[in-house]
Parts: C-alpha cells; sequence; structure tokens
C-alpha cells in the first residue's frame, strides 16, 4: 500500500512540474516571433530616418565651385617616379597609370582633404577651405560655417551644371547647412580635422573630394 501512495505522489509531481514549464498560448507565440521582427511604427522611423538627401543640383554646384580648387597633392612617394614606362615601376597602378605626387586640373576639380601638406621636394600647399572657413581657430558653429562658405568666391568647376560666377550667388541656405551636418553629424560645431576627415571618408578614402562623390552625399540629381 506504502509503495502505491509513493508511485501516485510521484506521478502528480512530474505532471505538476511540465505543466509548470509548459508555455502559455501567449508566450509561445512570443518565443515564434522572429528577434528581427518590427513593428509598423518602429519601420516608419526608420524609414524616415534613412530618407535620402536631395538637393538641387545647381545649388549644389554652387558650394563645391566655392569649396574645389584646380590643384591637389597627392602622394609624395610617387614623385621619386621617372615615369618612363618600366615594367617593374612600383609607381605603375593596375589599370596601367601612375601614382602621382600631385594634379592639377584647368577648372576646380577637388575638395582636397587635407587642411596642409607638404613634401620634402618643398612643395606645399594650404587649401581654401582650411584658410577661408576656418579663418579664427580650428572649429565652426553651424552659422559660422554657411556664412562663411557663402561669401567663399565661387568658380566653375568640373562637374555638374555649368554656372558662371555671375549666376552662383547663394540665396538659399539650406544646402550649406545640410552640408554642415553632413560633416558635423550631430555635432554643435564642426573641426577643421573633421571636416578633412569626412571629406576623405565621402571621397571613399580618396586626397580628393570630386563632384560624382560631393553630389551624391547631398543627393544632387
Amino acid at each position: 500500500m506504502m509503495k502505491r501512495t509513493l508511485l501516485f505522489g510521484a506521478i502528480c509531481l512530474s505532471s505538476s512540474v511540465i505543466s509548470g514549464f509548459a508555455p502559455s498560448s501567449s508566450n509561445a507565440a512570443a518565443s515564434h516571433r522572429s528577434p528581427f521582427h518590427v513593428l509598423p511604427s518602429e519601420a516608419t522611423a526608420t524609414a524616415d530616418e534613412t530618407a535620402a538627401i536631395q538637393t538641387d543640383p545647381k545649388e549644389a554646384v554652387k558650394l563645391f565651385g566655392r569649396l574645389a580648387e584646380k590643384y591637389i597633392m597627392l602622394d609624395a612617394s610617387a614623385g621619386m617616379c621617372c615615369y618612363s614606362g618600366c615594367t617593374d615601376c612600383e609607381f605603375r597602378e593596375p589599370g596601367g597609370g601612375y601614382r602621382m605626387a600631385d594634379q592639377s586640373s584647368s577648372r576646380p576639380k577637388w575638395i582636397p582633404s587635407y587642411d596642409h601638406r607638404e613634401f620634402n621636394s618643398g612643395k606645399e600647399h594650404t587649401t581654401k577651405w582650411s584658410t577661408e572657413i576656418f579663418v579664427d581657430g580650428p572649429a565652426v558653429t553651424k552659422e559660422e560655417f554657411v556664412s562663411r562658405v557663402i561669401n567663399m568666391q565661387f568658380a566653375p568647376p568640373l562637374g555638374g551644371p555649368y554656372l558662371a560666377a555671375s549666376a552662383a550667388t547663394i540665396e538659399d541656405e539650406s544646402a550649406a547647412a545640410t552640408l554642415f551636418d553632413i560633416l558635423a553629424g550631430e555635432k554643435e560645431k564642426l573641426t577643421k580635422h573633421r571636416m578633412g576627415k569626412e571629406m576623405k571618408s565621402l571621397a571613399n578614402g580618396e586626397e580628393g573630394l570630386t563632384w560624382v562623390n560631393f553630389s551624391a552625399a547631398l543627393g544632387a540629381k
């Protein structure tokens, strides 16, 4: 009799434990929900945050023509090349061209990612943006940035819709303000160092930002 009582108690205890761990219908539904499940409201917020920036191409080229330059310094070591077409030249690019120490253009083509650069050969270059935007310190506010960019001299650049200097007055400040936001991120001030770093990032690691990547960043299509 005692053995039967113990056996019955064990069966009841097992049933209790099993039922205690059995998921309820609501818990089961939650457990089968994908960890990547996004609520409609969350999806809308994400879409809003990643919405593409849009800028009138003419307004974007007004900025580019103020910031871009005709000259850029690139790889100092490339200046040691004799440019004689040697088959084993270490300064040749995979596509057949040469790594250049510097380059020049007939019209403004690059916004250099550096503020100042100097080679052992004696060549040096200080960029327009570093001296005309950061005139009294290493950082500027959004208002200072916009005002100083607008007051920079414009020259028709390579790339984008053609504008004569007489037609390049900036009356709408929104494009310049957008450029500040792109470069400064969530910071209230933009430093000279960060501007150079961000422009190099926009240029995909190249030493100068050309119209193609500049216009893409501003959504100027």
